[in-house]
């Protein structure tokens, strides 16, 4: 029993070794939610970042990327503001499921640093639904948090997701 076990195990994990591996460059653009909608009317970013496949069902990698908040314009009778952009950029482990072929879950944590004058950063997290539409290929869904001193970042995003496979 011992022995079918092990080599069960063994060809659980070399199914499909390495299957998703490669680096991966995506664009994303959100909308601002709930704290920053009111300073915020569009954020975008790109992010690169590298994945292993561990099985045919689970990726693991590392990712770093930009993010960039554009501001409202606010019009005063008296005057117009222009607020700063908000940007960040980070750095986060990433974990993916892959439902079917085609389909997958999962998210990256980590830290997002503030690059823009009096942003500290904070801890990063982003939840991703995506569909594979190609070997290469994926369209994403994802919610991003930075847990700021006194505020949270959240948008909702729409992204494209290509591997490069070497």
């Amino acid at each position: 029993m011992k022995k079918v076990l092990v080599t069960l195990v063994f060809a659980l994990l070399g199914m499909g070794l390495f299957a998703q591996k490669g680096l991966k460059l995506g664009i994303h653009g959100g909308l601002p939610l709930d704290e920053f909608q009111d300073e915020l009317s569009l954020v975008a970013g790109v992010d690169l970042g590298y994945r292993w496949g561990l099985s045919e069902i689970i990726d693991l990698g590392v990712m770093v990327g930009f993010v960039n908040g554009f501001p409202e314009k606010y019009d005063r009778e008296l005057f117009a503001e222009d607020l700063p952009n908000i940007q960040f950029v980070p750095l986060a482990a990433s974990v993916r499921f892959w439902t079917s072929n085609s389909f997958s879950i999962g998210g990256d944590v980590g830290q997002a640093i503030g690059i823009n004058d009096g942003n500290d950063g904070g801890l990063y997290y982003r939840p991703t639904i995506a569909y594979l539409m190609g070997a290469q290929t994926e369209v994403n869904l994802s919610y991003t948090g930075i847990a700021l001193d006194g505020a949270t970042w959240s948008t909702i995003n729409v992204g494209v997701l290509y591997t490069f496979d070497f």
